[in-house]
């Protein structure tokens, strides 16, 4: 089987600062998200351009979408850059993954999101979507969906309501299971009325941490999971340093996590979506599917960004490979 990604197109740019000053003179609550503007980029490139930095292709999808194939599972990404060097860093980067990029362009620059790192853990991001935010519903062409069994996409595209219920009525359309990752709570709490008419209607599995799931069902981890069991045929709710949750009509299934020191939570949930997937698309039991998930995402918090290290991937698939053969 086959999955395709859909997401907001950013180049994940971690930044590895040696105090606050930087973040300070930037103006930049520490700790904070915000989104900056094309015009802000010159200063913080020009500031931490002595600095260490690591580049990958990035957003929510995106990361599922490289952790999926790291496990081996066929798969491509939509996403639209611009006609420029990160963009074509990004097409790179999946490339090297094993990932099939579909990537429009645009005359304005890629997407880029700044992580900026002090001694002391903490991150603080900058986030310019650029080119990303610019996919347009016309831009799906239907063959594009062809010899792809499931479709991920990333809770912050909601945002883009043409382009969404274009990709799911096309899905819909060629009897391509949906995946849903809410991605974030406020996005939930402001678009809550669009995403409770399609994911009832279009979305097979639905993916939510704890304060998504609340946003969206007003319930607490377990009732939420009953609720969003109703709308579709797969839920997960996953809980922190509670594990997760995973419900499929009346089996209910609860997952610990793996045992790691939390470095950075970043992708956490993303690598846990790529994880479950491989094993539902490989015909594995929700608890082997959810050993997967957390398997994932306790390697990728236990270092900086969004995604595994390279060094990690041998040590993951035989783990993996464990939990498959595993009752």
């Amino acid at each position: 089987m086959k999955v395709l990604g859909l997401g907001n197109a950013l180049v994940d740019v971690l930044i590895q600062l040696d105090n606050d000053q930087i973040i300070n003179k930037l103006g930049f609550p520490k700790g904070s998200m915000q989104l900056i503007s094309v015009n802000e980029i010159p200063e913080i490139t020009d500031l931490t351009k002595s600095l260490s930095s690591t580049m990958a292709s990035g957003g929510s999808a995106a990361n599922t979408i490289h952790g999926l194939s790291r496990l081996g599972t066929p798969c491509g990404y939509i996403g639209k850059v611009g006609k420029d060097e990160l963009g074509g860093f990004y097409a790179r980067d999946f490339k090297n993954a094993g990932v099939r990029p579909i990537l429009y362009e645009s005359n304005t620059v890629t997407g880029r999101a700044y992580t900026l790192i002090t001694p002391d853990s903490e991150r603080t991001f900058a986030t310019y979507l650029g080119a990303a935010v610019e996919m347009d519903a016309s831009e799906l062409r239907e063959d594009i969906f062809s010899h792809y069994n499931l479709l991920h996409i990333e809770g912050y595209l909601v945002q883009n309501v043409q382009l969404i219920e274009r990709a799911l009525k096309i899905a819909k359309a060629k009897g391509i299971q949906v995946s849903l990752d809410l991605a974030s709570f406020n996005v939930v709490e402001s678009h809550h009325e669009f995403l409770n008419k399609i994911i009832p209607e279009y979305v097979d599995i639905l993916f939510a941490n704890e304060d998504e799931s609340k946003a969206y069902t007003k319930k607490a981890p377990i009732e939420a999971l009953s609720e969003l069991a109703k709308q579709v045929r797969i839920a997960i709710v996953k809980v922190g340093s509670e594990g997760s949750w995973i419900r499929s009509g009346k089996d209910v299934v609860k997952i610990d996590i793996a045992s790691v020191k939390a470095l950075d939570t970043t992708g956490a949930g993303d690598q846990y979506a790529a994880g479950f997937l491989h094993g539902y698309i490989n015909s594995l039991g929700f608890k082997q599917c959810g050993r997967l998930g957390s398997l994932l995402a306790s390697k990728v918090i236990g270092n900086y960004g969004a995604r595994i290290p390279e060094t990690l991937w041998k040590e993951v698939l035989s783990e993996a490979e464990k939990i498959r053969k595993s009752d």
